[in-house]
């Protein structure tokens, strides 16, 4: 019998195929009280997710490749400014 899959899981593998996601398509698609708090979860457990604006003005989500500036903010943040000293 095969394992079923997480809500989780399932946000996980729609938003891994690289595309928007709208807000109203978690909501609906996996029945989830709050598509945001699933998305916060997600960012805390270290996935890049970014939050995009549709034509239409709603909010979609799509997982991506972390920028090199959002990752030297993250250093930042984490180690403070530190930098190689000649």
């Amino acid at each position: 019998m095969a394992k079923k899959l997480t809500k989780r899981q399932k946000v996980i593998n729609l938003l891994s195929k690289g595309k928007n996601v709208t807000w109203k398509t978690l909501r609906t698609k996996f029945d989830l009280t709050s598509p945001r708090a699933m998305i916060d979860t997600l960012r805390r457990e270290g996935l890049c997710i970014y939050e995009n604006k549709t034509a239409e003005g709603k909010v979609a989500y799509r997982m991506g490749t972390p920028s090199k500036s959002v990752v030297a903010a993250g250093l930042a943040a984490i180690y403070g400014d530190f930098g190689y000293q000649n």
